[in-house]
């Protein structure tokens, strides 16, 4: 379906840019802007900067920039036509709807016919739940203590007993079988049949940060094996950088400072419904650096809970890694033996496991104590020692691997110099660092166009009704930059309220990318000049970049003089003398124009 231009504009409108944006970043005012860590990259100090008058974003780090519309694209890797309907949707905004053709049908995106298959299959677990088929179901999440308020928020579900239950449910809404089992739904037999993927099963749908549902975890009622199933990734469904929970809880997330991250879905809803919400669940996957990196848009910190078993361990090894090469605080929660977070919340209550959390110490000092022991006792065992130099080697940030160095250092009485040489062995003081290095090359990278030029063009686009339209096109003859020139020829061939509308939009009408985040950058960060000074700020641009156009000519001039003499071509000299000659009176006869302009400006001011 093409959406109208005039509802897309009406979509953005709706949609204020710093409400949405902070929907995915923590943002904080800082002046005119707001800043928080970048979706986009790995970063520790804020570089993300949000322009609400103006309605962009922009990234000093990673060069990422742009409008809302941008913004939820990129974040959610979304197609156009997917973000506005999603923004769309969030405002209340009615777009412009028709049947689709069967050809039609076919040319959505994959994507968003996995959402709409996914959405169909959610409502039949629900209805499947409440139903007499349910019953059991019902009974095992009474028997849980789960509220009703927890089973609606989580949209819990049941599949049937039984083969062919959502098989034939999809078949009789006219979803294509192929398309089901793209999603994970049902599975294709030896005989070329489909069969339902979960059957006789609690079933628990995974969400994106949007509300959408992108797969399904079911987990048995009674006996059976696996006792926990989730969908195959699948296009909309990448299990490394999906946190359950964490689109419901996000808010408590960030009211709370920090996350406490859990294995599965019943820790999660137990806690949850005991009243502890900033809570949040890995999906049958181990800890990777996309959660660290997205617990980091909303959190301060996080509290992991582990076993305090020899697995605990290593995934305590595991994960402290991602949280230090991620910048985001770690403390480890450690359970009693026996018990799981569901066990402990039913034992002891809320308070309980809150006081548990409240003591728990950073993962630093508890992997420390719990790999090298007392002081001395790593003698004993080498193996954990060469498993903790691999693990410091892993440790990007070059200040928290030196203190984490010294302090094992002291715990074994070993010399620092001597673990530090240790670590080099093993080939990881090479790798150190580089995403840092990465995001400095980024930040320095960029256009090379004249700051001037770009300067006047910043003033153009914020100030279209008041920049006048043949001295702005004057000035843009004398740019160095031809793709500046350009741009600029097209925004003064615009009506002004079109220019003011939407600035990020029009930068996407540039193909190099180096101005157009210099651009935004520029447009982002530097404040409109009063209505007073403008006039003067803006024709002193123009004879700035006019003295540095005289300037080059010049320069171009003397070197091919200097070039022609050489080589003894004096046709070519005297051509080159005349045109000097020229440029010399041209500039001249401006120098008056410049003095009178400047005397007219003085008298109205």
């Amino acid at each position: 379906m093409t959406i109208p231009a005039d509802a897309v504009e009406e979509v953005r409108r709706r949609n204020d840019i710093v409400e949405v944006v902070s929907s995915y970043v923590s943002l904080r005012k800082a002046g005119r802007n707001y800043v928080g860590l970048c979706p986009f990259h790995g970063e520790k100090t804020p570089s993300f900067t949000v322009n609400r008058e103006k309605q962009i974003f922009y990234c000093f780090g990673c060069g990422e920039g742009g409008n809302v519309v941008t913004f939820v694209m990129k974040v959610n890797a979304m197609t156009f036509p997917e973000a506005i309907r999603h923004l769309a949707s969030r405002a209340g905004v009615s777009l412009p709807e028709r049947r689709l053709t069967a050809a039609e049908r076919e040319k959505v995106s994959r994507r968003e016919q996995i959402f709409e298959v996914n959405t169909l299959a959610e409502g039949y677990f629900r209805r499947s739940l409440h139903s007499p088929a349910g019953e059991r179901a019902r009974a095992y999440l009474k028997n849980r203590g789960l509220k009703e308020e927890t089973i609606e928020t989580f949209r819990l579900g049941y599949s049937p007993e039984g083969w062919r239950n959502l098989r034939d449910f999809l078949a009789s809404r006219r979803v294509k079988l192929e398309l089901a089992e793209e999603a994970g739904l049902v599975v294709k037999g030896q005989k070329g049949g489909y069969y339902d993927r979960f059957r006789d099963r609690l079933i628990f749908p995974i969400h994106d940060m949007n509300g959408r549902v992108v797969a399904f975890g079911g987990r048995v009622i009674g006996e059976g094996e696996p006792k926990y199933l989730n969908s195959p990734e699948s296009p909309v469904y990448v299990k490394g950088r999906i946190l359950y929970g964490l689109g419901i809880n996000r808010e408590a997330v960030r009211r709370e400072g920090y996350a406490i991250v859990v294995e599965g879905y019943l820790d999660l809803l137990t806690l949850w419904d005991r009243g502890i919400k900033n809570v949040v669940a890995t999906l049958g996957t181990a800890l990777t650096r996309d959660h660290v990196d997205l617990l980091r848009r909303f959190a301060d910190g996080a509290a992991v809970v582990f076993d305090a078993d020899e697995a605990g361990r290593k995934a305590l090894s595991r994960s402290l890694g991602l949280f230090l090469a991620g910048g985001l605080p770690c403390r480890a929660v450690v359970l009693p033996e026996g018990y799981d977070p569901d066990d402990h919340v039913r034992a002891f209550g809320p308070e309980g496991f809150g006081e548990l959390v409240a003591k728990a110490r950073p993962a630093v000092e508890y992997y420390i104590d719990t790999v090298f022991g007392t002081r001395g006792a790593v003698d004993m065992d080498r193996t954990r020692l060469r498993e903790s130099l691999s693990f410091l080697a892993a440790i990007e940030n070059p200040v928290e691997r030196n203190l984490f160095i010294r302090r094992i250092a002291d715990r074994i009485g070993v010399d620092e110099a001597v673990l530090k040489r240790e670590i080099g062995s093993t080939g990881g003081e090479q790798q150190v660092g580089a995403p840092e290095r990465a995001v400095r090359e980024a930040r320095t990278s960029g256009s090379k166009a004249d700051p001037l030029e770009v300067e006047l063009i910043r003033i153009f686009m914020e100030n279209p009704g008041s920049v006048p339209l043949s001295t702005m096109r004057e000035a843009l003859g004398y740019y160095e930059s031809e793709e500046l020139r350009r741009f600029g020829g097209r925004l003064c061939d615009l009506p002004p309220e079109k220019i003011g509308a939407d600035c990020a939009a029009l930068l996407d009408g540039l193909a190099d990318e180096g101005l157009r985040a210099t651009l935004l950058g520029a447009l982002v960060t530097r404040t409109s000049q009063g209505e007073g000074d403008l006039e003067r700020y803006f024709n002193d641009a123009c004879r700035q970049i006019r003295r540095k156009w005289y300037r080059r000519r010049h320069r171009l001039l003397r070197m091919a003089l200097l070039k022609a003499q050489e080589e003894g071509n004096e046709g070519e000299v005297r051509k080159l003398l005349e045109e000097k000659e020229r440029l010399l009176q041209e500039e001249k006869e401006e120098a008056p124009k410049r003095r009178n302009s400047e005397v007219d400006h003085g008298k109205g001011s």
